[in-house]
């Protein structure tokens, strides 16, 4: 009973603007933030956004703020959904549209078909991601050219000091008291996309409620013996590798340790 309210505390809060860090990306927060109140106060010359970046650059995040804010008339879409949830609705003024390049054939004529319907009714709009700029997206070739009729924006990816600023402000969202030290610890020692990093820090998050104990380094270390870990969460790339196997806090492994099994849990932040 204990273990459930403390995953219950450590719920992570819904994915809005205000918790976007835009970094080199204002204009089209800007221009999504607005997006619906335009379309209520009149017609609007740019009603279709094709959003694309690399995994980890917070397209999934966006949407979902996209439609969070929508007040009820917005429609998540993403591989996972039903072929039917792709139809127009009159109802619905904002569609967000995941992860296009990883759409069925048949989701991919859906969307056509929707971003049709769409530019034909002035009082909806759509935005759709991808991992790809337009002209390099492996989709149908017809949805292709329509995703890039409307504007297209290239997500900047985070520095690594802004995404220490995410992970802190991340941390405070939850209540988790954070040492200072923490946030460039785990950008040195893992792999630096958001994903990654925020399913650490919910790992962290459930951990350090468990133990009524702040996040800090030897917190760290005794998440890792507790769990039976004694590598990294999360593989490191080659270039990011240290030059000896370490554990987490970079004291020697034992040789005789497997290795563990990587945790790489989806998140909002792709």
């Amino acid at each position: 009973m204990q273990r459930q309210l403390t995953l219950d505390l450590g719920t992570p809060p819904p994915a809005t603007f205000d918790n976007f860090f835009a970094a080199g990306n204002h204009e089209l927060i800007s221009r999504l933030r607005e997006l619906e109140g335009a379309l209520a106060a009149g017609p609007v010359a740019d009603r279709t956004f094709y959003v694309w970046g690399e995994r980890g650059s917070g397209r999934s995040h966006l949407l979902q703020a996209l439609t969070h804010e929508a007040n009820g008339h917005g429609r998540y879409l993403s591989p996972q959904s039903a072929l039917n949830a792709f139809g127009f609705d009159p109802r619905v003024t904002l569609y967000a549209v995941d992860d296009c390049d990883r759409l069925s054939a048949a989701q991919q004529i859906a969307l056509f078909n929707l971003f049709n319907e769409v530019r034909a009714h002035p009082t909806s709009a759509l935005v759709a991601t991808g991992n790809d700029a337009p002209l390099a997206l492996t989709v149908r070739e017809d949805l292709r050219t329509r995703l890039g009729w409307g504007l297209v924006f290239h997500l900047q990816p985070l520095a690594d000091d802004a995404k220490a600023s995410v992970l802190k402000h991340a941390a405070r969202e939850r209540g988790i008291v954070l040492a200072e030290d923490v946030p460039g610890y785990l950008l040195t020692h893992f792999r630096r996309d958001m994903p990654s990093l925020m399913a650490l820090l919910d790992e962290l998050d459930r951990f350090s409620l468990e133990q009524k104990r702040a996040v800090t380094r030897p917190l760290l270390r005794a998440m890792l013996q507790q769990s039976g870990r004694a590598t990294p969460l999360v593989p490191v790339s080659a270039e990011d590798a240290p030059a000896k196997p370490t554990d987490l806090l970079g004291d020697p492994l034992d040789p005789d340790s497997g290795p563990a099994a990587p945790d790489n849990d989806p998140t909002r932040f792709k």
